[in-house]
């Protein structure tokens, strides 16, 4: 299934939490440097795929690889490959942003130098060196999500995971990170996004799933081409509107 270009591969991927399956036979890959967006309904599995591919979940079975790697066999190298920005923030509120991003540095044992340059760098970007000295419990839930997008890539991961990265996010937050993210152009990414909008402006291909299986796969200009519809959004209610016709 995979070639030489992919740099993530999920070949008939099953997990099963007693008698939930959250993900059902999904196979797909993702190209080296490709921004990929995973799509779906609440409850359709896209944030169990991603902790299968972060190895933080064992398949039930299939397999998945990542960076080469057997995410099963090889966890730890593939964690040296990947930043993950998780679902939830998780940041330390009793820490400045500046040392939340430094301690997830530390945990990758960076060169001091290189640290500090990331850091700042990834600061600067984000808009949050005026804030950085501040304690984090004092700052929005915007900034504290940014923050916690600048502690998934301050070691400069190849690969990333961003699960819903600008959710409850203001408009003007939201464009920023669109505009941060679009500057990620060295890296493979997987973003979940329940904005329509952010998966068209974002993605170079976008996979649909629901009840964990895979529904649609392509360019989002592609989609919409298929579907006839005018914009993504169209083309997801669509495929995934039988959820609020079965009243799930």
């Amino acid at each position: 299934m995979g070639t030489a270009e992919n740099e993530i591969v999920i070949d008939n991927l099953t997990k099963k939490f007693e008698d939930v399956i959250a993900v059902n036979e999904l196979s797909l890959s993702v190209l080296k440097g490709e921004l990929f967006g995973l799509l779906g309904p609440n409850g359709a599995g896209k944030t169990t795929t991603i902790n299968v591919l972060c190895g933080l979940l064992q398949p039930t079975s299939g397999s998945v690889t990542v960076g080469g790697y057997d995410v099963s066999k090889e966890p730890k190298k593939v964690k040296k490959l990947i930043g993950v920005c998780p679902q939830d923030t998780a940041v330390f509120p009793y820490l400045t942003g500046r040392e939340n991003v430094e301690f997830f540095g530390n945990l990758y044992a960076m060169p001091k130098e290189t640290l500090e340059r990331n850091v700042n760098a990834l600061l600067e970007r984000m808009g949050l060196t005026e804030d950085a000295d501040r304690r984090v419990g004092k700052y929005s839930g915007g900034m504290r999500r940014r923050v916690n997008l600048v502690m998934a890539l301050v070691h400069d991961p190849v690969i990333a995971f961003l699960d819903e990265p600008t959710v409850a996010m203001d408009p003007q937050s939201r464009r920023a990170v669109w505009d941060f993210i679009k500057g990620l152009n060295n890296k493979t990414i997987i973003l979940t996004t329940h904005y329509m909008e952010e998966a068209e402006e974002l993605c170079d291909r976008v996979g649909i799933i629901d009840y964990g299986k895979l529904i649609a796969l392509g360019a989002p200009a592609q989609l919409k081409e298929k579907f006839g519809a005018e914009n993504l959004e169209e083309v997801f209610i669509e495929l995934t509107g039988r959820r609020i016709r079965e009243g799930a």
